[in-house]
């Protein structure tokens, strides 16, 4: 089987809208929350969101095809703009059969429906945009970035909620290790700072009320009461070792493991016995051919939800044993929010980056697992390690 590496990156992300600012606002604690922009929230219990900031999706799409895509897609864009560019892929040097797109989104363009359902109310159906359709479904983000770049792979669109990224990285991986695909770019993108969605969230009690965006995501804190909404995008580029060592790509880590199961328990809670959620961290260790104790750092869900950290950390405590108690865990959500389905691939880009837990602590991290858990119980992990 192929070996499976990194090759690009790219992220638009409420910290930095691209992977080296990104990384500095990690490492450096820079929060990403603040009171929302985008809409007025005078009738909204929920004030606080984790916006994307000066981001002009003009200078990785043509205007006129913005104006026709929902914000999702532009994240979207703009991430795999970034991550195809870090690879150096270029005409000639891949072959564009063998040259996939895997990218999820959680809701795809929900906002585009929100606009058009008034007017197919008020005015009647003629009023619809003809574009509303292209622009709402979820695909249609792995669609644009096929589309610019050629690539005729493999193209399709994982939706499993907050599991959306991770599973896009790992069904990526697996297709280039059984010699599917040579390169796939993968990764997730989220537009949720949208009244419809609030105003869903903050009903059924699962975001952060409060005002303080310093006690508003709060991962494994006795005080969190709820996620905070983020937006943006993550893009990985997968590769197989071979086709990344012919080329002469810089290869930045390694996708050495994936896990995936599903609670088969509740619609928006987690199981409280972790099982499922510890067969899908174990089941990535062991398909990288290692053991808990070679895990150096764990990228947990970490919603700051009250249930979330509770069972994940059972989770955690089942798949590693004993050596729970050695291994690195931390959210990165406390300075992005919740991404919901670009969440897992701006983690896995954290892990590549060897972010560590709270502070800055500098040391070495060779083994890296991403955890993401989403409504309806879908578990997705993804182990990443140096080469």
């Amino acid at each position: 089987m192929e070996r499976v590496v990194i090759t690009g990156m790219g992220a638009i992300t409420p910290v930095g809208n691209d992977v080296p600012s990104f990384w500095e606002s990690l490492k450096t604690g820079k929060c990403g929350i603040g009171p929302i922009t985008k809409f007025d929230v005078s009738d909204f219990k929920v004030k606080l969101g984790a916006e994307v900031k000066d981001f002009d999706p003009t200078q990785y799409m043509e205007k006129r095809e913005a104006r026709r895509a929902d914000a999702n897609v532009h994240y979207a864009m703009a991430a795999a703009v970034q991550a195809v560019e870090q690879a150096g892929l270029k005409e000639g040097n891949f072959d564009p059969y063998r040259t996939g797109v895997i990218f999820g989104s959680g809701v795809g363009g929900l906002h585009v429906a929100e606009q058009e359902v008034p007017k197919l109310l008020e005015k009647g159906p003629g009023r619809v945009s003809p574009f509303a359709i292209p622009e709402m479904i979820a695909n249609i983000a792995a669609a644009y970035i096929s589309m610019h770049f050629g690539f005729k792979g493999e193209n399709f669109c994982p939706v499993s909620a907050c599991a959306t990224g991770n599973h896009s990285i790992g069904e990526a991986m697996r297709a280039i290790r059984h010699g599917y695909q040579d390169v796939v770019v993968c990764g997730g993108t989220e537009n949720g700072i949208i009244p419809i969605s609030m105003a869903g969230f903050q009903n059924m009690k699962a975001v952060h009320m409060g005002e303080d965006p310093t006690a508003a995501s709060i991962p494994f804190d006795a005080r969190r009461s709820g996620f905070v909404m983020g937006e943006g995008a993550g893009c990985l580029v997968l590769e197989s070792l071979t086709h990344a060592q012919q080329r002469g790509a810089t290869i930045l880590a390694e996708v050495a493991g994936y896990g995936a199961s599903g609670d088969a328990y509740h619609i928006t809670s987690p199981s409280p016995d972790g099982d499922a959620a510890a067969h899908a961290i174990r089941g990535a260790i062991e398909d990288a051919g290692l053991t808990p104790a070679d895990v150096d750092y764990i990228n947990a869900h970490g919603t700051s939800t009250p249930l979330n950290e509770k069972y994940e950390t059972i989770a955690i405590k089942k798949a590693f044993g004993d050596e729970a108690y050695n291994v690195k865990v931390s959210s990165t959500k406390s300075m992005t929010g919740h991404l919901l389905g670009g969440a897992a691939a701006v983690e896995a880009i954290a892990c590549v980056m060897d972010i560590t837990p709270n502070k800055a602590v500098e040391m070495p991290i060779n083994v890296a697992i991403s955890n993401s858990l989403g409504f309806g119980g879908h578990n997705a992990c993804i182990l990443i390690k140096k080469v």
